[in-house]
């Protein structure tokens, strides 16, 4: 497993601390797999933990943005987010089929009591987070 160094605004803490106690753990178990699935990638060597529209981000050299949330407007589901101009999502789909809810172009979404499928949503953030260096091989290099 490689060494990854973490880039981290301080303002990504205080967003954690401030989902409902029911959420924070679901969320810093989205953000392991993030940091997990970055660290088993040998070319990468630092992400960056950030705020992108108030929403914890995380940014690689030569991946995608992958951004994550849980809004009070749809309180039973959380979310990853993925930029709506890549061929992320539709090859998720592609791949994955009816494994994970989707939104449109640009998410996975995941209900508060699902157990989430680790290996294969670490094959969608692998894809994510070395986007500009898979996005030119089928299904992203899956």
């Amino acid at each position: 497993m490689n060494s990854i160094h973490i880039k981290q605004n301080p303002k990504v803490a205080p967003k954690f601390e401030a989902y409902p106690d029911h959420i924070q753990p679901k969320m810093q178990h989205l953000r392991d797999l993030i940091l997990q699935t970055a660290e088993e990638l040998e070319h990468l060597q630092e992400i960056e933990e950030t705020l992108k529209w108030g929403e914890p981000s995380y940014l690689a050299k030569k991946g995608s943005t992958v951004r994550m949330d849980w809004k009070t407007k749809a309180p039973n589901q959380y979310a990853l987010y993925f930029s709506c101009s890549t061929r992320l999502v539709e090859t998720f789909r592609m791949v994955y089929g009816e494994l994970f809810r989707y939104e449109k172009n640009r998410a996975i979404l995941f209900d508060l009591e699902e157990e989430l499928p680790e290996p294969e949503l670490k094959e969608c953030l692998k894809m994510a987070l070395q986007y500009h260096l898979v996005k030119d091989q089928p299904f992203l290099g899956k």
